[in-house]
């Protein structure tokens, strides 16, 4: 065989061992084994984000299950940034409002709902599970605005009962409030109004799910939600002029402010 030949053989030879190590990279602890993630966090990875979305109706043009792709692609480049991160699953069951008469987002098929209690334990208990398995930094994050007091109050009662152990967790709020901060104002400055900019599956909201995964818009219903419509789910603003471009912008601003905000914290711990 030719030497030529020989490192050909070699370089096949390799390729499967190879791809088995980019999947080792993953920073979402459901694409790893309990060994790959036993060595991440022995090797430093000892911070946790706790994804949370919400399963709720998004207006004619955007999926339910926009808050739950979003919170996770997003929690995925917040991760990468930081460099000592692993991602927990989504928790896409979140308090959407009340049942029987059905309030908030519940009025719309496919609104899914848990009480706050609910809700709140199931954040306990993850957080606990994290921690068991090695992780010291454990932080909530969230799409949803409805729920934003239950994340700072399950950070709070688990940092009072582990005020003697070098865990901690933490209510990144930040990651929700540059959506209705920073990110308004950068569309401003690209030329969006108020009234398109909307609190909830307007141009804001719309713009943000076309940078993260354009295939849960119907571009094609954008049009006829020129007119604010809060009947059809779309509050606050409209989507038409809605655009991967501008959601760009409060990408890159979420990213940034929570990766920041992160640092913060862990620092102080």
């Amino acid at each position: 065989m030719s030497r030529a030949l020989f490192l050909l053989a070699c370089i096949l030879m390799l390729g499967p061992a190879t791809a088995t190590s980019a999947e080792m990279t993953s920073v979402f602890l459901e694409e790893l084994t309990w060994t790959e993630l036993r060595d991440a966090i022995g090797a430093g990875k000892t911070t946790a984000i706790v994804p949370i979305g919400g399963t709720e109706q998004n207006g004619p043009a955007m999926a339910i299950g926009k808050h739950n792709v979003r919170v996770k692609v997003l929690a995925g480049k917040i991760a990468s940034t930081l460099g000592d991160a692993i991602v927990a699953p989504v928790m896409a069951y979140a308090p959407e409002g009340e049942v029987d008469p059905p309030t908030a987002h519940m009025r719309f098929p496919g609104t899914l709902t848990i009480p706050d209690a609910v809700f709140e334990n199931v954040l306990e208990w993850t957080a606990k599970s994290l921690r068991h398995s090695g992780f010291r930094t454990i932080v909530f994050i969230g799409d949803h605005g409805g729920y934003q007091k239950d994340l700072a109050a399950v950070a709070e009662k688990l940092n009072r009962q582990w005020v003697k152990s070098d865990a901690r967790a933490f209510d990144i709020a930040d990651y929700y409030r540059v959506t209705q901060t920073d990110y308004v104002q950068a569309l401003k400055d690209h030329g969006a109004r108020d009234n398109e900019i909307g609190t909830h599956a307007a141009l804001a909201d719309t713009s943000l799910m076309l940078a993260v995964d354009p295939r849960l818009v119907r571009a094609d219903r954008l049009a006829a939600l020129a007119r604010r419509d809060e009947a059809s789910g779309v509050y606050g603003g409209s989507p038409e002029r809605s655009s991967p471009e501008l959601g760009q912008l409060g990408v890159d601003l979420i990213v940034l402010r929570t990766v920041a905000a992160i640092r913060k914290a862990a620092a102080r711990q």
